[in-house]
């Protein structure tokens, strides 16, 4: 077993004492993440940043469930190993990982140091900087198992909203590597982009309804819901008879169900996990440069509430990180 790293006993970390605007965000120092069980403690060199993030911090996402104040968010990290599980981990001080954190269970990772599951972490693809593989685990692995809930596979038909966000942009790489063939719903500066990721067919949604041109689809991968010009469902039309719709953000269509039955076709809803085994998948496909990530901006830790302002716009391509250590 390598030696531990000489470690301090206060990190600097971005936080909250209540939820609100972004200006809720500021810098605190505060105490180590204590290990538990089968949990290693990382060394934190950049945070990705999600949606979920934001919408906790504004008390919406998963802030009920926030016990105490201040609390640290954040999911994605990408960092290196500083403690070990046990002696013979098979992640041990020096290896460089990257994963998703569980907030509010947990400490986030908008800290120097996170402590989490070793089933949540795996290594870091040797390809990636540690500002672009902070930026892979949520999205990714949201992608990861819409797109296999979709069917994805030769000859399936798919349309993927949202496409050049976060998730969608990975989804759109994962559904044309298993073979799909890939509809993606993008605005106008992004059509290229939508293209270079694989898409087979773009539908610019500012000049085009998606419904007037694409019809008998086998499954729609839903990033948006009926939060925007009920994307949800105006989806449903597009779908064949048994087609089904995999719809992610929490919350964006609370009439799913009905008016799914009610249009004869199936959907259901989404939630990631935080998987080490999947990750590894991931990171092997990144790894042989058959899927990129794209990172669209980056921040300091102390400026964070510029991050999620700028996340709350909404028009992101591909993902936001912190810079942390």
């Amino acid at each position: 077993m390598a030696p531990d790293f000489e470690l301090p006993k206060t990190m600097r970390a971005l936080v909250i004492d209540e939820t609100g605007a972004p200006e809720v965000l500021h810098l605190a120092e505060r105490p180590l993440p204590r290990q538990v069980s089968d949990e290693v403690l990382v060394k934190v060199i950049a945070a990705g940043l999600n949606p979920i993030d934001a919408k906790t911090r504004a008390g919406w996402g998963v802030a009920a469930a926030i016990s105490s104040y201040p609390a640290i968010l954040g999911n994605d990290f990408s960092g290196v190993v500083v403690r070990a599980a046990f002696e013979a981990s098979p992640l041990q001080p020096g290896d460089a990982v990257y994963g998703m954190a569980r907030v509010p269970r947990t400490d986030g990772s908008f800290a120097e140091y996170v402590s989490v599951s070793g089933m949540s972490v795996a290594r870091k693809p040797a390809r990636l900087s540690h500002t672009e593989a902070a930026a892979v685990p949520i999205a990714a692995l949201t992608a990861w198992g819409m797109v296999k809930l979709g069917g994805a596979a030769p000859g399936v038909r798919m349309l993927v909203h949202a496409a050049s966000g976060g998730v969608g942009h990975f989804a759109v790489q994962f559904a044309r590597v298993l073979g799909a063939h890939v509809t993606a719903t993008g605005s106008t500066r992004n059509l290229d982009f939508l293209r270079e990721l694989g898409a087979d067919e773009v539908i610019d949604y500012t000049t085009t309804r998606f419904e007037d041109v694409a019809h008998d689809l086998d499954s729609v991968i839903d990033l948006i819901g009926n939060v925007h010009d009920n994307t949800g469902t105006r989806s449903l039309a597009v779908l064949r008879p048994g087609g089904v719709l995999v719809n992610a953000p929490t919350g964006s269509w609370p009439t799913m169900a009905a008016d799914a039955a009610a249009a004869g076709r199936r959907a259901t809803g989404f939630k990631v996990s935080a998987d080490a085994r999947a990750l590894d998948e991931i990171s092997a496909l990144l790894d042989a440069g058959t899927v990129r990530v794209h990172v669209d901006a980056v921040f300091e830790l102390a400026d964070g509430a510029a991050a999620h302002r700028l996340i709350e716009e909404g028009h992101t391509r591909g993902k936001i990180v912190l810079r942390v250590s």
